[in-house]
């Protein structure tokens, strides 16, 4: 099948915003079980991820989580 075969008419346009915000897990390992804490954050960086974010719930948990979790792995080698 070549790339014209494919019919990408029902396919929703992705944004370059919503391309920016996605979080690949393929070929990763399954996320652990998770803890609830509590986190105190200083205020500029909690109103940069709600303006991020457009406000917190449990996509912006995900998504700061993954930032944490990106920076762990980085710096264990």
């Amino acid at each position: 099948m070549t790339d014209e075969d494919i019919d990408l008419e029902e396919t929703p346009e992705i944004s370059a915003e919503m391309f920016a915000r996605s979080i690949v897990r393929r070929g990763l390992k399954p996320v652990s079980r998770k803890t609830q804490l509590t986190l105190r954050i200083d205020n500029d960086v909690l109103e940069f991820y709600k303006k991020l974010r457009c406000g917190l719930s449990n996509k912006n948990q995900r998504f700061i989580a993954g930032i944490l979790r990106a920076y762990m792995e980085a710096h264990q080698s």
